[in-house]
């Protein structure tokens, strides 16, 4: 596996993003929408194996003390070998010092606890799709 890390978004195949994101069972729009989201992010971080797209994660911040993560997916046949660690570490790193939030499938939670991420006692939500949250384990 050749890695190459990459933090901006030119030349990216957003129709890539979108099917990575819905072959990992995450929420998925068209290509164009990811590249809007992506491109008005604080900070995004692509991982290619040589050429081929086979992970992202992007955060939306204020730079100075919130932060949120988003969209972090690795193609299934990469996962298990440190990309998305090494995703989320190179986030963190352009957002330091800021707190940070993101949500997950609750069977992820793990993944992130590794990383010192912590559950919230109070923390709240209002989904525009709040039934498919619901159903998906992500709110009461």
């Amino acid at each position: 596996m050749k890695l190459k890390l990459k933090y901006d978004c030119s030349d990216i195949d957003w129709d890539c993003v979108s099917n990575t994101l819905k072959n990992v069972g995450m929420a998925y729009f068209h290509g164009e929408t990811h590249r809007k989201a992506f491109e008005n992010s604080y900070v995004v971080v692509f991982a290619f194996d040589d050429n081929k797209l086979i992970g992202f994660g992007r955060a939306i911040s204020d730079g100075i003390y919130q932060s949120a993560i988003y969209d972090v997916a690795i193609s299934p046949e990469y996962r298990g070998k440190g990309i998305g660690t090494m995703i989320i570490n190179n986030i963190l790193e352009r957002i330091s010092e800021t707190n940070v939030i993101l949500y997950t499938f609750p069977e992820k939670e793990v993944f992130y606890e590794k990383l010192n991420f912590r559950k919230m006692k109070t923390g709240m939500a209002l989904f525009y799709n709040a039934e498919e949250m619901r159903e998906n384990g992500f709110a009461e």
